[in-house]
């Protein structure tokens, strides 16, 4: 009777030893044999949308569950442990049409990457998928973006005409934008820049190539044709996900130039790697670091971090956490509002360098670090309202003036003008800005940005060197801009002014000026379609900056009398090429 027993226990004890090891084998081999599912959400310009609601359904009935996502502020969604087979994704938002992608295969231990496109219910009817509800639509065709960059990228994007569809698993889908961009321009890219300083005739060119999977691979170069002082330099920027402003990114910018046919040689490398990392569902962090390296008889390198921590809030407000290198580090990327978008962005990264300055005979970059905590409300679906508190800590503040005859230990002449380049020495202030973005039509947005913050003014005259007589001083600025696209005449206009009480000589809020594309004084650019007289589409472009040459300063120092300049008066014009 007794040995009944044991037997029936040491049955039972069997029995479960084989079920507990036949099920974790089974939970090893599940977890060996699953796959992994992430994506991205962008609209027809490019721009990463949030809260989108992603729905993986699969196509054997019966065998598998549903799975649902929210996409993060980068637009991005991620699946792990997602069972081989086939998917249809579909992904709704308000304000776009529903777009479903079928045939998305799961392999086991590899991760498939969808990248979808929304289309806007304004779109054309012959883009339209189906026909809209007559009920009410809240639109969200703006994007707030927060970013470090110099160059002309606007804060807001806003869907332009070009309409992309197309998803496939790990390859990105065509589209109407452009691969290939040429320029043929007179004029600087950025005045005072010591990457290209002459105003002289140059070629500019960005590719777009395609690698494996969804990476991308854009080249751009610029080459000047100025007979006693050439210029040349040559960026590449990949993007192993494809995406241009969300997602990793390394870039590698190389800039050489003559400064003129007896001086020195300008060698310059610039190397930036970034990226951005999903923090729940209601932040991201964007980080990246900037090594610069220039060479003039001797060399001078900086080392440039940032990062910004942006959080959603609620439905309508959202906030960030903003550490940048000053002045203006490239950041995130960013594409342009044009529809040239990255290519226009890596022709930006050509002549994005700090200033270079002179200081006791030895080369110095401009530089210092800026602090910012922002919020930002979404004024109905067409606007966006911004309140920040920043603090600037400057050093090596780059002064732009006029003058001949100064000493060439302190003041980094220009061959070509009587233009030079100065180390004002450190500044360090508190500001403030509030700023309003409103698109009123389809065609039509307008920006108004007050700001105060601490900027260099001249004091009295001094013995010593100018860098003495320079304070720091609060000044407040107000400026507005307009940008407006004709849409028979394909012509697009950006004009803006912005007003600084007092005199200055250093911008006010170098940062704000990037990140809303708002200059001093009064600046105008325009782009003109031009008919079609071969490949691709012809653009006339000009820019103009400071037209009415406000803000020059008379200064007297121990070096004598000189002109500091806060905003040069320039003109850049030329042709564009684009297909």
């Amino acid at each position: 009777m007794k040995q009944g027993r044991l037997r029936v226990l040491g049955a039972l004890v069997l029995a479960a030893s084989c079920w507990s090891f036949g099920a974790s084998m089974a939970a090893a081999q599940a977890k060996r044999v699953s796959g992994k599912l992430a994506g991205v959400v962008r609209d027809t310009a490019g721009t990463p949308q949030l809260g989108a609601s992603v729905e993986v359904i699969p196509e054997a009935t019966g065998k598998l569950s549903a799975l649902s996502f929210l996409t993060d502020t980068q637009g991005i969604f991620r699946g792990d442990r997602v069972t081989p087979g086939l998917y249809s994704v579909r992904v709704t938002l308000a304000g776009f049409l529903p777009t479903l992608e079928e045939h998305v295969r799961i392999t086991a231990n590899l991760t498939t990457v969808v990248r979808i496109q929304l289309e806007s219910m304004f779109s054309s009817l012959e883009q339209l998928r189906r026909q809209p509800s007559a009920g009410p639509i809240e639109t969200d065709d703006w994007k707030w973006v927060l970013r470090s960059a110099s160059v002309t990228r606007p804060v807001l994007q806003w869907m332009g005409e070009d309409s992309a569809a197309g998803v496939n698993q790990g390859v990105e889908g065509q589209n109407a934008q452009p691969r290939m961009k040429v320029e043929f321009t007179d004029g600087a890219l950025r005045p005072g820049s010591v990457s290209n300083l002459a105003s002289s005739p140059s070629t500019a060119f960005a590719y777009d190539q395609k690698l494996g999977g969804a990476s991308r691979l854009i080249l751009a170069g610029q080459m000047s044709y100025e007979d006693e002082a050439g210029a040349g330099g040559i960026a590449t920027i990949w993007l192993p996900s494809g995406s241009m402003g969300a997602g990793p990114h390394t870039a590698l910018v190389m800039r050489e130039s003559r400064l003129g046919p007896v001086g020195r040689t300008f060698r310059g490398v610039r190397a930036d790697q970034g990226g951005s990392v999903g923090l729940g569902d209601r932040a991201v962090l964007r980080y990246g670091v900037e090594y610069v390296l220039v060479g003039l008889g001797t060399s001078a390198s900086s080392l440039r971090p940032r990062f910004e921590l942006d959080t959603r809030i609620s439905e309508l407000w959202s906030a960030a956490l903003i550490f940048a290198s000053q002045p203006g580090a490239p950041g995130v990327l960013e594409p342009a509002e044009d529809e040239s978008g990255s290519l226009t962005a890596a022709l930006n990264e050509l002549d994005a360098f700090p200033a270079l300055l002179w200081r006791g005979g030895h080369p110095t970059l401009q530089g210092g670090m800026h602090e910012e905590v922002a919020a930002e409300r979404k004024m109905g679906g067409r606007g966006k309202f911004q309140i920040a508190v920043f603090h600037d800590d400057e050093r090596n503040v780059a002064v732009f003036g006029r003058g001949s005859g100064l000493p060439a230990a302190d003041y980094f002449q220009d061959y070509f003008s009587n233009g030079f380049a100065y180390d004002g020495g450190s500044s360090s202030s508190w500001g403030g800005r509030m700023a309003l973005r409103e698109k009123l039509d389809d065609n039509v947005e307008v920006t108004a940005v007050y700001a105060f913050a601490g900027a260099l003014t001249p004091g009295e005259a001094t013995n010593g060197p100018l860098r003495d007589a320079l304070r720091t001083a609060e000044r407040y600025s107000l400026g507005a801009s307009i940008s407006a696209r004709i849409p028979h005449t394909g012509t697009r206009v950006n004009a803006g002014y912005k007003w600084v009480n007092g005199v200055s000589v250093s911008h006010l809020d170098s940062y704000g000026e990037s990140l809303f594309q708002l200059d001093p004084y009064l600046h105008v650019s325009v782009r003109q379609a031009l008919p079609k007289f071969g490949p691709g589409k012809w653009e006339a472009i000009a820019d103009c900056n400071n037209l009415m040459a406000q803000g020059y300063v008379p200064v007297s120092s121990r070096d004598g009398r000189i002109i500091l300049v806060s905003a040069f008066r320039t003109l850049r014009g030329g042709l564009s090429l684009q297909f």
